[in-house]
């Protein structure tokens, strides 16, 4: 079976055409937050992993600065991935964690549940997520907050 045409004139024909639609990180975005994350990074000397990723929790854009370890490489990538899929701060999964919500631990595909990683939020959607590992938590997250920064201007 083919993909199903779409009907440009469906509201004319009594149905509703309007297509949902959203932001998504293009790679000259994903680039510009690496950069600027990493600018962050070295203008506080951090030896840091630094992962972008889209909506999904596809892997964008990654660098491992030199000195950063190499479980921060693993580490930051969970951590955009999880940010992305929750839609949310990754502060905000280890602070319901820590105040007892154990159970969610198990939760399938979410591996970087510590503070660091931050969504992408455009027009109230997730069009991606940046994770950072390597330093302080405050640190991974002040890092990702000035990549952002760079596409969302807040």
């Amino acid at each position: 079976m083919g993909a199903v045409p779409i009907d440009r004139h469906a509201e004319r024909n009594g149905r509703h055409a309007a297509m949902n639609t959203k932001p998504v990180l293009s790679k000259d975005d994903a680039l510009l937050m690496l950069r600027a994350a990493e600018a962050e990074a070295l203008r506080n000397h951090w030896a840091v992993s630094i992962a972008v990723c889209d909506d999904g929790g596809h892997l964008v854009a990654f660098v491992r600065l030199p000195g950063a370890s190499p479980a921060s490489a693993a580490i930051s990538q969970a951590k955009a991935r999880t940010a992305a899929l929750m839609g949310r701060d990754t502060k905000a999964v280890e602070d319901m964690i820590n105040q007892g919500r154990n159970a969610f631990l198990s939760a399938p595909g979410l591996d970087g549940m510590l503070e660091g990683g931050m969504p992408v939020i455009v027009n109230g959607q997730c069009a991606g997520a940046m994770g950072i590992s390597g330093v302080q938590k405050q640190q991974d997250a002040q890092i990702a907050q000035a990549g952002i920064a760079a596409v969302t201007g807040a």
